[in-house]
């Protein structure tokens, strides 16, 4: 079981990590890049996975980790319950996404 300020200090211990608001939520970015965002009244955190990493922790356990249902979820936007998860999966997650957002995309040739 994860609190919401857990939550929050595990995502701003990233190197270059800040929060700012998103609409009813905090966003964690990098490079101006959402990672990770809190519902804090949910407890439902989103982390933004890379597709293979994305099936790999759904398949920890659905009923704590599951795809953003629509069009967000086929593009890597992925629940976490809070209240569900233990924190050594949650920083793996949450350091997937860091990684993940804070790659600088090469540009086509």
């Amino acid at each position: 079981m994860i609190s919401n300020e857990t939550f929050r200090q595990l995502a701003l211990g990233f190197p270059g990590a800040v929060e700012l608001p998103h609409f009813d939520r905090a966003s964690f970015r990098v490079n101006k890049k959402i990672f990770a965002t809190l519902l804090e009244k949910n407890r439902l955190a989103m982390v933004k996975l890379p597709l293979i990493a994305q099936s790999v922790f759904c398949d920890y356990d659905p009923s704590v980790i599951y795809p953003v249902p629509g069009s967000w979820g086929k593009q890597g936007a992925t629940y976490i319950e809070l209240k569900k998860i233990n924190k050594t999966v949650l920083r793996e997650a949450l350091q997937a996404a860091y990684r993940y957002c804070s790659e600088k995309k090469k540009k086509p040739s």
